[in-house]
């Protein structure tokens, strides 16, 4: 028998995305964005009001970068979510972590977390239905060392999502299975 649940942004897993820019007098603004997911292969759509200091920054500098928040560093990536950047200017120093310059765009790095997409902007999107920032990733980057044989092992990300029934965080770290691949078996073929 299946439950009533109440409605909410009820897919699982959401991703835990780290949106960096730069603000206007060149330190690093970083937030928590769940709301985001890739339009096309190399497209970026995050769900995010004109409020956010971060739409401002991106708007402004014309770039941002995504990146996947890991297990490791699941305080600093919730604190990315609470602190609000219009109201904390130095969010990033108080988190600890350390951030570079992103190599195609105007934009930081977050060294801590493994994998990020630097990306240009595109528009802001707004409609009855939601809003949100467009951007197109023009270079990907992964630290070394979730790269064993000089290949991405999506498992040493250790990448975390957000459950929104009850505002957990979860690992997302065991592959268990082969896309395109494994439902052939139902097809007859192998």
């Amino acid at each position: 028998m299946r439950k009533k649940l109440n409605i909410t942004e009820g897919i699982f897993p959401m991703p835990v995305l780290m949106v960096a820019t730069y603000n206007g007098d060149g330190s690093v603004n970083v937030m928590n964005a769940a709301w985001g997911t890739m339009q096309e292969r190399n497209m970026v759509a995050l769900n995010l009001t004109e409020s956010h200091k971060t739409v401002q920054n991106i708007k402004e500098r014309g770039a941002f970068t995504v990146s996947i928040a890991d297990a490791a560093h699941v305080v600093e990536a919730d604190y990315f979510g609470i602190a609000s950047g219009n109201k904390i200017a130095d969010k990033l120093e108080k988190s600890g972590l350390t951030a570079s310059k992103a190599e195609c765009v105007d934009a930081p790095v977050i060294n801590e977390f493994p994998l990020c997409l630097e990306c240009e902007y595109v528009e802001y999107q707004t409609n009855e239905y939601g809003c949100g920032v467009i951007g197109k990733v023009v270079n990907v980057t992964a630290d070394e060392r979730v790269m064993p044989d000089g290949k991405l092992d999506m498992s040493l990300v250790n990448a975390i999502a957000f459950d929104p029934y009850t505002h957990g965080y979860y690992r997302v770290t065991e592959r268990v299975g082969n896309a395109f691949q494994d439902g052939m078996k139902l097809n007859g073929q192998e």
